[in-house]
């Protein structure tokens, strides 16, 4: 088919919603530097409309294109090459499983993760020692986590902690603020928290809404370390990571400045909104039996593929109970305490936590700002996919004003 009979009559890429985000998720990521627009668009021109399984064979398929690039670039000593190659590879494993939960046979998972992560490990160890492995104590194990350096000099820099969302990958960072702050001179620490990634596929450690627990041990590693400077750090939470980077700036208070993209002040709501209303009022009820019998008598096949997958970084896998967990991980308890100078984006047509932004630059009681992104500037939609660097340099400007003077 046509790429140009590709688009839509809304002028999207796919009728399906999901589809079409995550299209342009991958379009915004080649503007900073991952992969290259073409083969993303022959890609998704290979892709049926709400096809799952269709989806996760063409960006598998570019992703095993672009890794043997990299190792064939990494045997004749392009280490530059490689480096651009395994990245691309890496994030189109990633997301050639975004919608996995669409398939009836889920297999592929666990394998296409460790072969993405595998790609990612092998970009950090081409990187001429910019790049180092760093793990966080934590709970009497280790969370994985990565500095990311604009060079080896081992200089100590302003770094960013980026907190990322409920489901993203470490390359897809890149995209979002880490590979903009390299270019500025800036280290990154990107790590997989408790519920992300590794650290649930792996190791079966769960969401946790107190992310105080996990963010405390991030810093406190980074400021031990010589080629960080502790005077200087910045963060920023990307989707959900906007829920968690605000929760736990109501209890670490080291960061000069911080970004929530979007500002997130109730992760519940997300999953409650869809609810029809006798389910809610059993939900709010707390009428547990008569709840699971409604669920079980329009019990849907596809649904339930979906909900074990999507339930799977929390601790309950039973709906009621689940929605009485998620309505933890909210902000209004603690936001008052907050001190850190935080910037809230905004973007319209946010689909995942609509009019949250808003509602939590209100409750916010220091110094706060509030950015929106339009539909007219193509900045729409949940964590602006194709407005990546009006977003970085937005962000990162704000956090440069908050900086010493003499790092910033």
């Amino acid at each position: 088919m046509a790429l140009t009979r590709r688009l839509t009559a809304r002028g999207g890429f796919f009728e399906d919603a999901d589809f079409d985000y995550e299209t342009r998720i991958m379009l915004g990521a080649t503007a900073c530097g991952t992969g290259d627009v073409g083969p993303v668009l022959a890609t998704i021109d290979r892709i049926a409309d709400g096809d799952a399984h269709s989806w996760f064979v063409a960006w598998s398929d570019l992703a095993a294109d672009f890794a043997a690039r990299g190792d064939a670039a990494l045997a004749a000593g392009h280490a530059d090459t490689a480096r651009w190659a395994l990245v691309a590879a890496s994030q189109y494993y990633g997301k050639a499983v975004v919608f996995i939960d669409g398939m009836a046979d889920q297999s592929a998972f666990l394998p296409t993760f460790r072969t993405h992560r595998a790609c990612w490990d092998r970009a950090v160890d081409a990187s001429d020692g910019h790049h180092v492995r760093v793990s966080i104590p934590y709970e009497g194990r280790e969370l994985p986590g990565y500095l990311l350096r604009p060079d080896a000099s081992g200089a100590a820099r302003p770094t960013l902690v980026v907190t990322n969302g409920s489901d993203g990958t470490l390359p897809s960072l890149l995209s979002y603020g880490a590979g903009e702050a390299l270019a500025r001179g800036y280290n990154a620490f990107l790590f997989d928290g408790p519920g992300q990634q590794s650290m649930l596929f792996e190791h079966e450690i769960r969401f946790r809404p107190d992310w105080e627990a996990v963010l405390t041990p991030v810093i406190d590693t980074l400021v031990g370390r010589a080629d960080v400077d502790g005077e200087a750090l910045v963060g920023y939470g990307i989707s959900q990571g906007g829920y968690w980077l605000t929760r736990a700036l109501a209890f670490e208070h080291r960061l000069r400045a911080a970004v929530a993209d979007p500002g997130v002040v109730d992760v519940g709501a997300s999953w409650t909104a869809a609810l029809p209303e006798p389910l809610l009022k059993l939900l709010d009820a707390g009428r547990r039996e008569e709840f699971d019998a409604a669920v079980r008598a329009h019990a849907d096949p596809a649904r339930a593929r979906t909900l074990a997958f999507r339930s799977k970084p929390y601790v309950s896998d039973n709906l009621f109970d689940l929605l009485n967990e998620v309505r933890a991980y909210q902000v209004r308890d603690v936001v008052g305490r907050i001190t850190t100078p935080l910037l809230v984006l905004d973007p319209a047509d946010e689909q995942f936590f609509p009019g949250q932004p808003r509602e939590l630059f209100d409750l916010l009681p220091g110094e706060k700002q509030i950015m929106e992104f339009t539909d007219d500037s193509g900045t729409n939609w949940h964590c602006q996919p194709t407005g990546r660097r009006l977003t970085h340099t937005a962000m990162l400007d704000y956090l440069a004003d908050h900086l010493p003077a003499a790092t910033a």
